[in-house]
């Protein structure tokens, strides 16, 4: 295995994402975790910004001083590591659907919730959200469950968000549904399928271990 270092909040949604699909690669053990503190506003000073000009997190540094940023693109590198995708997809028409239903994934739940965090609530505090908008946090909040309405009507009619298997669109509205119960959002009672989805992926190891490492 070539040098892996991942710089991420262990707790943190989009961290997540990224820690599930090593899980489910099985390369945990593998993979040096550097901790960068969002609390204290770590990943916008000079130095995190070296590394991802956009001040987010997960990072996967893959070779002394080259550094991926964005859950998907780190996703699709370690899902393709092994020659062997099991995420992302094999065929042309597995991968579309899945990169489809993970951008939705982002579009309509994970990003929706993200923005309410940090316009809605107080966020990281003051010394990180320099500008918020509570309106627009809460038209954002009601765009993630409409989210998951979507995504409920989807899985009434199939086991995974992108079909029949397990894959990177599912971990990202897990992202999003992590995000919720931090934030007290709940899944509506009436989105059963969504909710039963969701102890499923909640029983899988990679979710279960995830901040092994």
């Amino acid at each position: 295995m070539s040098f892996l270092k991942l710089y991420d909040y262990p707790r943190g949604p989009y961290p997540a994402r990224v820690r599930i699909a090593l899980g489910e690669k099985g390369l945990q053990s593998q993979v040096e975790s550097v901790f960068v503190d969002l609390r204290t506003g770590a990943h916008k000073k000079p130095d995190f910004l070296t590394k991802n000009y956009s001040g987010t997190l997960p990072v996967l540094e893959i070779e002394p001083g080259l550094f991926i940023g964005e859950c998907t693109a780190i996703t699709e590198y370690i899902d393709n590591l092994d020659g062997n995708p099991i995420l992302t997809g094999k065929s042309p028409k597995e991968k579309a659907i899945i990169h489809m239903m993970n951008r939705r994934a982002e579009i309509e739940l994970l990003d929706p919730i993200s923005v309410y965090f940090h316009h809605g609530t107080p966020g990281l505090g003051p010394h990180v959200e320099i500008y918020q908008n509570k309106e627009w946090g809460l038209h954002q909040l009601a765009k993630s469950i409409k989210g998951m309405h979507y995504f409920d009507s989807f899985l009434k009619g199939q086991p995974y968000v992108a079909g029949q298997s397990f894959s990177m669109a599912d971990i990202t509205v897990i992202g999003g549904l992590i995000f919720a119960s931090l934030l007290k959002v709940p899944i509506p009672e009436e989105c059963e399928a969504l909710l039963e989805w969701y102890a499923r992926m909640q029983n899988r190891a990679s979710f279960i271990n995830r901040l092994d490492f």
